[in-house]
């Protein structure tokens, strides 16, 4: 008996492990020449940081009074859906409709 319910556990750990890495794949990935194009925009563009009181993190949603940018077009069309937000030395990716943070940039 201690057998199946010790399977029972394992088994719903192992659905509920594989659920999590669907949401964690959810979001975008970017390489490390994306990123240091997009940080390199930043600093030769002089774009103004934001102060955000909340800790951004992925999966956050930013607040409402929080300014969104266009991300511009050289930064690629993997990430030109997206809205960015430059905060405590970190370009944040933003889906605009709904405010979630799906990509961090240190």
């Amino acid at each position: 008996m201690k057998k199946v319910i010790l399977g029972s556990v394992m088994a719903a750990a192992l659905v509920a492990g594989s659920t999590a890495f669907a949401q964690v794949s959810a979001n975008i990935t970017i390489g490390q020449p994306e990123q240091t194009r997009i940080k390199e925009y930043v600093v030769k563009e002089k774009v103004k940081p934001t102060m955000i009181k909340e800790k951004v993190t992925v999966g956050a949603t930013l607040p409402a009074d929080v300014e969104l940018a266009p991300v511009p077009s050289d930064w690629g069309p993997s990430v030109s859906k997206y809205r960015y937000v430059y905060t405590n030395n970190h370009v944040v990716l933003v889906e605009p409709s709904n405010r979630r943070v799906v990509h961090i940039i240190e």
